[in-house]
């Protein structure tokens, strides 16, 4: 199974990463997280992304704040699918981070989630490495029948309050 590169762009974005992590964990699939810098350690970061296929990556998840642009380095480096966490701060509350992230060049694309998204981002890595991998493929579908399941039990149990009113 191929690896995801968990990659932020300071430690202060762990509190964020550490939930792509832990749900990359429920899934079983194999991980490497680490803090590289777009602009304190770009070619440690460009070095990173490009012999990232070979060192059996499939897919590179960047976080990172304010001026964001680590995704898009990395993705500039790689052919491998690249999937952008905007990661909130004090300033414009992770608005500059979600367009930096999201408004990329013609031919860079990087995929971007929500604002703090971490989850969304690990589950579409895991979306992604599942098309060529039936067992994650099984498991995400398990994910989905649960959440319906959890829908449906709420909703009974909010008829049957609706009973008492």
């Amino acid at each position: 199974m191929k690896k995801v590169a968990v990659i932020m762009g300071s430690d202060s974005d762990f509190p964020v990463v550490s939930k792509a992590c832990a749900e990359l964990k429920a899934y079983g699939v194999p991980y490497e997280c680490h803090v590289m810098s777009a602009h304190r350690s770009p070619a440690l970061a460009s070095e990173f992304a490009a012999s990232a296929k070979a060192e059996g990556f499939g897919v590179i998840i960047c976080a990172a704040g304010m001026a964001a642009h680590l995704a898009g380095v990395m993705a500039g480096h790689t052919t491998l699918p690249v999937i952008g966490i905007p990661c909130k701060s004090s300033n414009l509350d992770g608005l500059d981070a979600l367009l930096a992230t999201v408004m990329m060049p013609s031919g860079i694309p990087v995929a971007t989630v929500a604002v703090d998204g971490a989850k969304n981002a690990a589950i579409l890595a895991v979306q992604m490495l599942a098309l060529a991998d039936d067992e994650l493929a099984e498991k995400l579908e398990k994910a989905k029948q649960d959440m319906l399941d959890g829908v449906i039990k709420k909703d009974a149990a909010l008829q049957e309050k609706l009973k008492d009113i």
